[in-house]
C-alpha cells in the first residue's frame, strides 16, 4: 500500500510517498478500512512542517475516511461495505473532555491516514454521512465538527441569534453552515472581496474587510445595532482576539478554536471583564459529539465546501496551497 511519512524534524520537502506491507486481518473487535480521502487542517500543517516536532517521523493526517473491508470478531456496528469516518481523540467517547494534548491523535501523537489502508479500533471511526463522498466525509473529523461543538456542545446556538466567523478557513465555513442550518445570523471577515462575496452567497447577512477595517470589532457593535454578536468563532487568537471582544454582547462566549496569530499576545483583559463574556478554549470534539453531528447533516442538505483536492503523492503540494492562504474552504487528498 502507498504511504506518505515525515521524517522528524519534518519541512514540506522532506514529506515522501513510499509502498509498505498491507496490514494483516482486524482483530476482535477491530475493522480494516481502505482509506481514500483526509482533510488539511492547521494541525497538520504544524506536524508536517516541524512546528510540532515528532520523535521518530510519522505517517500524518489527523483525518481519514474510507470503507470498510473486513471486520473483527464481535463488531457489530459496522460491517463490509460501510462508509466511515475517523475520529480526532480516539480515546474520547463520550463526556467531558479528556484530552489535555494530541498524544492520542492520529497523525500526531500516533500515525495517522495518509496510508491507503489501516486497521484500527471499531471505536476509532463513526460511520459517515448516507451520500457524502469520502473527501467530503473526510472533512468532518477536525474543522466540521470543532465547529459543530463550538455551536451547540459548549454553546446552544438559537435561531435569531447572531455570529461572528473569522476567515474562511474549513472551521469558519462549517460554522457559518450550521449557523444558516439553524436560522441563526452570520457575519464573517475576510481580507478578500471575492472571499467575501462568496460569504454573503452562502448567506452571512454581513461582511467585513479586515485589512480595509482594522476596528473590525467596532463594524460588528454597529452591524448589530450596538448590541454585540452572541458567539464569535475566534480562529486567530492574540492578534484579533481584542477585536472579538470589542464585537461580543455583553455575557456572550468566545470559542478560542485556533492560533494563526501566534500563541501568546496582549488581551485587554478590563475591557474582557465589563463584558462578563465567557472565552471557551476547544480541540474538536468527542465521538458521541461527531454522531450526533452527522445526525444533524443526515437530515439537511449541507455540503461541505472543497476548495481543491490532490493525490496521495502530492501531498506536499497540498500543504503549500494551505500555505499560500488563498483556499476557501477545505483542501483534500484523495487515494
Amino acid at each position: 500500500m502507498k504511504v506518505a511519512n515525515v521524517p522528524s524534524p519534518g519541512g514540506l520537502d522532506k514529506l515522501s510517498v513510499s509502498d509498505q506491507p498491507a496490514p494483516g486481518e482486524p482483530g476482535p473487535g477491530e475493522i480494516r478500512v481502505r482509506v481514500h480521502a483526509s482533510s488539511l487542517n492547521f494541525h497538520d500543517y504544524s506536524v508536517v512542517s516541524g512546528v510540532i516536532p515528532t520523535e521518530d517521523g510519522r505517517i500524518p493526517m489527523s483525518d481519514g475516511a474510507g470503507v470498510v473491508e473486513a471486520v473483527g470478531e464481535g463488531v457489530t456496528e459496522f460491517a463490509v461495505g460501510d462508509n466511515v469516518v475517523s475520529t480526532f481523540f480516539p480515546p474520547w467517547l463520550e463526556g467531558e473532555p479528556q484530552q489535555g494534548n494530541f498524544s492520542a491523535v492520529p497523525g500526531d501523537g500516533m500515525d495517522g491516514y495518509a496510508r491507503e489502508q489501516v486497521v484500527r479500533p471499531t471505536n476509532w471511526f463513526t460511520h459517515a454521512p448516507q451520500g457524502y463522498s469520502h473527501a467530503e466525509a473526510a472533512t468532518l473529523t477536525t474543522a466540521g465538527l470543532t465547529a459543530w461543538r463550538a455551536l451547540t456542545v459548549d454553546n446552544h446556538i438559537k435561531a435569531g441569534d447572531t455570529i461572528l466567523v473569522l476567515g474562511t478557513g474549513g472551521v469558519s465555513i462549517f460554522a457559518l453552515q450550521f449557523a444558516r442550518l439553524m436560522g441563526v445570523n452570520v457575519i464573517a471577515t475576510s481580507s478578500s472581496n471575492e472571499k467575501l462575496e462568496r460569504l454573503k452567497q452562502m448567506g452571512a447577512q454581513h461582511t467585513i474587510n479586515y485589512k480595509d477595517d482594522p476596528k473590525w470589532g467596532k463594524t460588528v457593535k454597529k452591524l448589530t445595532n450596538g448590541r454585540g454578536v452572541d458567539q464569535v468563532i475566534e480562529v486567530g487568537g492574540p492578534g484579533t482576539l481584542a477585536q472579538s471582544i470589542d464585537a461580543i454582547r455583553i455575557g456572550g462566549i468566545i470559542s478560542l478554536i485556533g492560533v494563526l496569530t501566534g500563541t501568546a499576545g496582549d488581551v485587554p483583559t478590563a475591557k474582557f471583564m465589563t463584558k462578563q463574556a465567557k472565552l471557551q478554549g476547544l480541540l474538536v470534539g468527542s465521538r458521541r459529539h461527531q454522531i450526533d453531528m452527522v445526525r444533524a447533516i443526515e437530515s439537511s442538505n449541507l455540503k461541505p465546501v472543497i476548495d481543491r483536492s490532490f493525490g496521495l503523492e502530492e501531498i506536499a503540494d497540498a500543504f503549500r496551497h494551505e500555505e499560500a492562504g488563498k483556499h476557501f474552504g477545505k483542501i483534500c487528498l484523495e487515494y
